[in-house]
């Protein structure tokens, strides 16, 4: 029996230098991942920080094809952060790049590491708008469907940029 590739969406975040470059380089890396194809993303937008300070956020989501378990995932787009000079001096902190695994197909994954979906996707309009953009029927494993979590992200300022 063949494994067949899981369907992964990756949320993807900067607020730190050149913000729109890092996110439009961060999906041509995460195209180039082994055993990965990017499906789709979606448009980039601006966004205020939520629950952190620093300048506005340029965000997107995409979507993949992946043969790499969640763990291997996550090692390999962490690799593409620090390629980006990530650093983690405090929670939240102004970031050169952020990726966050959203869902990994239907698996629901909670570890010292790793918590899949992720834990604040649906209290995030900066996760939910780009997610809805490329996937509008998409439910969230173990919830609802993800537009159901708009109205609580309805007062969060979020703009299209490209």
């Amino acid at each position: 029996m063949t494994a067949r590739p899981v369907i992964a969406y990756i949320g993807i975040g900067a607020n730190l230098g050149d913000a729109i470059r890092s996110v439009k380089e961060a999906l041509q890396e995460i195209a180039r991942l082994p055993d990965t194809r990017l499906r789709v993303h979606s448009d980039l937008y601006r966004t205020a920080p939520v629950d952190a300070g620093g300048d506005d956020y340029i965000n997107a989501v995409a979507a993949v094809d992946t043969m790499l378990a969640p763990h291997a995932l996550l090692e390999a787009l962490q690799a593409i952060e620090l390629a980006h000079g990530r650093q983690r001096p405090y929670r939240n902190a102004p970031r050169t790049l952020d990726l966050d695994i959203l869902l990994h197909g239907d698996q629901s994954i909670t570890d010292a590491v790793l918590n899949i979906p992720h834990p604040r996707m649906t209290q995030r309009a900066f996760v939910l708008l780009p997610l809805l953009q490329i996937a509008p029927d998409i439910a969230i494993p173990g919830g609802a469907a993800a537009r159901d979590y708009l109205a609580a992200v309805a007062d969060q300022r979020i703009d299209k940029v490209i």
